[in-house]
């Protein structure tokens, strides 16, 4: 499912990137993908579908926890 319409950002692509030990936040999605930095309606399915990709990692993984939006998401397009 299409997560964030704007920048083409599926749920599967935050999946894969939490997974891939590449993304542990929203800053971190935001930076890699552009996500929430156009219309920002994608923010809290993003945030929802990242901390339940977050949630599956291993206990032993790094997680940090910081699903605070960044200030980027609030440029416009």
């Amino acid at each position: 499912m299409i997560i964030c319409v704007c920048k083409a950002v599926s749920d599967k692509t935050i999946r894969r990137s939490v997974e891939q030990g590449e993304v542990m936040s929203l800053r971190d999605l935001t930076r890699d993908t552009g996500l929430g930095t156009c219309c920002g309606k994608c923010v809290p399915a993003a945030r929802s579908t990242l901390a339940q990709a977050l949630s599956r990692l291993p206990a032993s993984s790094p997680m940090h926890g910081d699903l605070a939006m960044p200030m980027a998401a609030q440029m416009s397009c």
